[in-house]
């Protein structure tokens, strides 16, 4: 059998208080995670449990303080530079247009068709008329298409993604997750994917892993999710196999959402 596109064996990571050294707070602890090649994982559980500590060791922006990463079989050095990020927050460049945004790291790489690319990763996300907008001229669906295509254009054989959609509105979000599962279904890349919706994670995706309450968050479940493809991800919500997943998932992660709302009330209350 091929190495997965990534894995995550018993990975741990602890941050020390720059005020007091011996303030130590482990986020995650014991996590062994594997995305085949052309898979699409998710990743559910509490706020605060460390999901986004995860994606940031798989993109090799933060060094486990335990455990191993490896890519297609390779120890991960360094910057995972066969992954592509698409983050929560804007990360588009609000002094270039929408076209620029996308050929910036085409432009970075050298590569020589960098604005052919780009053109046609915009035309691929449905902005072929809107190249020369800057992003306070788009919608927020809009940039999100924008910063998609900029994450795709570079072909990446990882496509990391830190709950890009929470922010837009249910019908631009349930749009959005469409065109990701069309897009993703013509070339299959491995996907890892955070978020905190339930039913998003559900629609989308091949398995589902569910993380404990942090601190020192742990994987406490994985499901399989034998729904047909290719999906409509809100068809996919009003049928009985999904209606069946939904309640075995909620069955685990629910006990570990109030936890972490009750860890959350009380970080206020001090």
């Amino acid at each position: 059998m091929s190495a997965p596109a990534l894995s995550l064996q018993d990975v741990a990571c602890t941050f020390v208080s720059k005020g007091d050294p011996g303030q130590r707070y482990t986020a995650v602890r014991d996590v062994t995670l594997k995305v085949g090649a052309g898979e699409f994982v998710s990743v559910v559980g509490p706020t605060g449990c460390g999901k986004s500590t995860l994606l940031n060791v798989a993109a090799g922006l933060l060094a486990p303080s335990a455990g191993t990463v490896s890519v297609f079989g390779e120890p991960l050095a360094g910057i995972n530079t066969r992954a592509g990020y698409m983050f929560q927050a804007e990360s588009l460049m609000p002094w270039r247009t929408a076209l620029a945004n996308v050929m910036a790291g085409l432009e970075f790489r050298g590569a020589p068709d960098a604005r052919a690319r780009g053109e046609e990763w915009l035309r691929r996300v449905g902005l072929g008329g809107f190249g020369d907008r800057y992003p306070h001229q788009l919608s927020g669906g809009m940039r999100k298409r924008t910063s998609l295509a900029q994450t795709l254009a570079l072909d990446p054989d990882i496509i990391l993604m830190d709950e890009p959609f929470s922010a837009l509105d249910i019908q631009t979000r349930q749009l959005m997750e469409n065109e990701v599962l069309e897009l993703w279904s013509r070339k299959k890349k491995a996907v890892l994917f955070i978020t905190h919706d339930l039913d998003e994670a559900i629609a989308m995706s091949d398995r589902v892993v569910v993380l404990s309450a942090g601190p020192a968050s742990h994987p406490i479940g994985e499901f399989t999710v034998d729904l047909a493809r290719p999906r409509d991800v809100a068809e996919i919500k009003t049928t009985a196999r999904f209606i069946e997943l939904h309640a075995a998932i909620w069955a685990v992660l629910r006990d570990e959402v109030l936890k972490g709302y009750a860890q959350q009330l009380q970080v206020k209350v001090a």
